[in-house]
C-alpha cells in the first residue's frame, strides 16, 4: 500500500472532475478522498496498491471529458488507511 498526496491544476472545476475522478478510483480500488480548493485547483489524497496507483495517476493528467489538465503533482505521504473514496464538499476544511 503506498498513499499519494496529489494536486491537479487547470480547468478541474466545473467539469465534473471529482464525480468522474471518483468513479475511477471506485474501478481502480483507490481509497481516498478529493475536493475542490478556493484557488482551482482539485486537492486528491489516494491510496492503494502502486499497479492501481499509477493508473489512477495517469487518470489524472487527462480527467473527464471537459477538463483540460495543465499540472499534477504527487508526492509520497504517510498512509492514513482510507475505507472507501470519497468526494469532499469545500467549505468542511479550511
Amino acid at each position: 500500500m503506498k498513499h499519494l498526496d496529489i494536486t491537479v491544476k487547470g480547468k478541474v472545476q466545473g467539469v465534473l472532475y471529482r464525480a468522474s475522478t471518483k468513479a475511477v478510483a471506485d474501478q481502480l480500488g483507490v481509497r481516498g478522498t478529493i475536493k475542490n480548493e478556493a484557488n482551482g485547483d482539485v486537492i486528491i489524497e489516494a491510496e492503494g496498491e502502486p499497479t492501481m496507483l499509477e493508473m489512477f495517476l495517469d487518470w489524472c493528467h487527462e480527467g473527464p471529458q471537459d477538463a483540460e489538465v495543465t499540472t499534477v503533482e504527487s508526492n509520497e505521504g504517510e498512509l492514513k488507511n482510507y475505507r472507501n473514496f470519497e468526494v469532499l464538499k469545500r467549505g468542511l476544511f479550511k
